[in-house]
């Protein structure tokens, strides 16, 4: 999956176009170090094919590589946080995870 980005002075966001139906993951950036990422959009037609997730591991793979975090504001994206643990190292905060 193609993804690419589109950055601003205040945000960007992570857009990719699948069977010609485009889905995002908008952030904003609070600092140097920090992004919130607050909106993820994925169209009905794409759901369930992972587009959402390729979205937020993408934001991970760009966090990682520049140092920064992630304040995980948008539902979908801090769902997804607390199912990747993996995710951790840059997830502002860290998630609260329920113990089983």
């Amino acid at each position: 999956m193609n993804i690419s980005e589109e950055k601003s002075a205040a945000g960007g966001r992570y857009v990719t176009v699948v069977d010609g139906h485009e889905a995002e993951m908008h952030y904003s950036r609070a600092s140097e170090k920090l992004i919130i990422i607050d909106h993820t959009g994925v169209p009905d037609a794409l759901r369930g094919l992972g587009v959402g997730v390729a979205l937020a591991e993408r934001a991970v793979a760009e966090a990682r590589a520049g140092g920064w975090k992630i304040f995980p504001l948008c539902p979908f994206f801090k769902a997804q946080s607390l199912k990747h643990a993996e995710w951790d190292d840059v997830i502002s905060g860290g998630p609260v995870r329920k113990q089983a």
